[in-house]
């Protein structure tokens, strides 16, 4: 509990708390609006007992009623000052009206963060990630495009949330991409949805569901299935012995890096032998195709010796294969003599 203020009183948050990965609903542009004024987002509630308070006795701090309470000190606005707001900022950049278009709206950041509240302990990291991200909707919101700031903001504020979860959901990231995320926040919520119509989440009908590939949703599965195990935790009887001394290293050893060096330097030295023995057109299209970092079109290298793009391609598989024959002739020789 905290001391109540005739001003702001403490306030506690009443919605439905949906399972990680179940997405939130769009908000309309009148929607968005009404959400961050709605006095149901955000309830007045005493947080405990008055009597306690008078009479000084200790209790509890609760630092989200406390942040609660703040926000609620900021007042809302409406479309016509919104709109002059958004415009004024949008041409001077005043830090004071961004700040008034944050305020306005931290109410709209909570009520979205409570939708996530069951996938962490403390909603106050995903207030704060969601209010980074409203931060950010200002900095980009255009007004003249016939839309709410609240329902422009709702997309970035969800975007923030999302990247915190899905970043802080285990210490070994299991999405690095805006589409592993997004395949990790829909495969649950897709797959509750084939099983309330009866059939079973098989990675093939998730896959076409979700317009993905079934390698994907294989991958995402396995990803999510396993847990972490730490490379430090103690195996055996032995006190001293940890996990990573028993696991065997796969990587190259020295001999097999020696002879890849080797090799490296033999193919280097054999392109080199080759390219000695072309001229004119092919040496120009074996430099421009199979040398360059960025290899030319066909189409700019047809242009350049005026001949069809179809030309080009036919002595450039002319060339490969000579290459190859070339490196397999001289790589014998070389192996025969080194033996």
């Amino acid at each position: 509990m905290v001391e109540r203020d005739d001003a702001a009183p403490p306030v506690s948050v009443a919605a439905d708390d949906p399972e990680l990965g179940e997405a939130i609903a769009p908000v309309e542009d009148d929607d968005g609006a009404e959400l961050a004024a709605d006095d149901d987002a955000v309830r007045i509630e005493p947080d405990g007992d008055d009597h306690d308070a008078e009479h000084g006795a200790l209790v509890a701090y609760d630092p989200l009623s406390r942040y609660l309470a703040e926000i609620r000190r900021f007042p809302l606005l409406t479309r016509e000052e919104e709109f002059e707001i958004a415009k004024r900022y949008s041409h001077e950049r005043d830090r004071a009206d961004a700040y008034r278009l944050v305020t306005a709206n931290l109410r709209l950041v909570v009520k979205i963060a409570h939708q996530f509240s069951r996938a962490t302990r403390n909603l106050l990291d995903l207030i704060q990630e969601g209010n980074v991200g409203l931060m950010e909707a200002v900095k980009n919101f255009d007004p003249y495009r016939g839309i709410r700031f609240p329902s422009y903001a709702v997309w970035w504020v969800r975007a923030y949330i999302y990247r915190y979860l899905i970043n802080n959901w285990r210490l070994v990231k299991i999405g690095t991409t805006q589409a592993q995320r997004k395949l990790f926040f829909n495969l649950r919520k897709e797959s509750e949805r084939l099983e309330a119509e009866g059939f079973k989440p098989q990675p093939l009908l998730l896959a076409q569901r979700m317009g993905v590939k079934e390698s994907e949703v294989r991958e995402m599965q396995e990803r999510m299935a396993h847990s972490e195990v730490s490379l430090d935790q103690p195996v055996g009887t032995g006190e001293d012995a940890r996990l990573l001394d028993v696991i065997p290293d796969r990587s190259n050893g020295p001999e097999e890096l020696a002879a890849s060096a080797q090799w490296r330097v033999f193919a280097k030295e054999q392109v080199l032998e080759f390219q000695e023995t072309l001229k004119d057109k092919e040496l120009e299209i074996f430099k421009a195709r199979l040398l360059a970092d960025e290899p030319e079109t066909l189409r700019e290298i047809g242009a350049r010796f005026g001949i069809s793009r179809e030309r080009v391609r036919q002595i450039e598989t002319r060339l490969k294969k000579r290459l190859k024959e070339f490196v397999k002739a001289h790589g014998g020789a070389a192996f025969h003599a080194g033996g």
